[in-house]
């Protein structure tokens, strides 16, 4: 059985759609970040970092437990305990790998930071805006590039590189045309059409729907400024 230490939000989900592909049993462990949850000791002793998705499989190498955060491992993880979404050939595995290290460099950083300064920053920085509003357009740029190339992202066969992205990609809070970017919509429809996607993306939706979240003054310190 494995654990999965778990909130509503785009990197969170990439672990439940994870699972209902690969088919693999999991209990829910919420841990709330708008109320600094992840700041508790029990589950800062699993992620020092402090962060969702972490995992604990009660039957993991040789029958031990083991304890992956960081969604780009669980996901690496998951694959090669089940042998599934992820290629065994070399050269075709590491086109996944660089996929899957594309979206936690890029595309996780720099949407974040448009929605930080788009939904939650408390003053008007154009400045940023820009910035970040400038790098998400590039970024949808190098996925429709990429996908006029190939059906999926690192080729011909869905992925794990597929299921780091697609929550990802939320079109009208990212400022973004499915008109503009036509590849990445059609790719968008097709992994979303999937059974283990919609089942997935679905988990915890009745805490906390997609986009952006009201929050209080106290719920936004939570989040952005914690101060050990």
């Amino acid at each position: 059985m494995i654990d999965l230490y778990f909130w509503p939000t785009s990197n969170n989900k990439k672990a439940t759609i994870m699972l209902h592909e690969v088919g693999l049993p999991y209990r829910l462990q919420l841990v709330n970040f708008i109320k600094g949850e992840n700041y508790r000791a029990d589950f800062l002793a699993l992620n020092p970092n402090a962060k969702t998705p972490t995992i604990v499989d009660h039957d993991g190498p040789g029958g031990k437990p083991l304890t992956v955060f960081e969604s780009g491992a669980i996901l690496m993880y998951l694959a090669e305990k089940t042998g599934k979404l992820m290629p065994r050939d070399a050269a075709a595995r590491w086109a996944v790998i660089q996929w899957v290290f594309f979206q936690a460099a890029s595309i996780g950083p720099m949407f974040g930071q448009h929605a930080h300064f788009f939904d939650y920053c408390p003053e008007e920085i154009p400045w940023a805006k820009d910035r970040y509003l400038n790098e998400v357009r590039r970024l949808y740029g190098v996925l429709d590039k990429r996908l006029a190339e190939s059906r999926f992202l690192a080729g011909d066969d869905y992925t794990i590189a597929d299921i780091m992205v697609w929550p990802w990609i939320q079109w009208s809070r990212q400022h973004q045309s499915p008109e503009e970017w036509r590849r990445v919509k059609a790719w968008h429809d097709t992994i979303g059409a999937r059974p283990a996607v919609q089942a997935g993306f679905k988990v915890g939706t009745e805490l906390q729907k997609p986009g952006a979240v009201p929050m209080t003054a106290d719920q936004k310190r939570a989040l952005f400024a914690r101060r050990f």
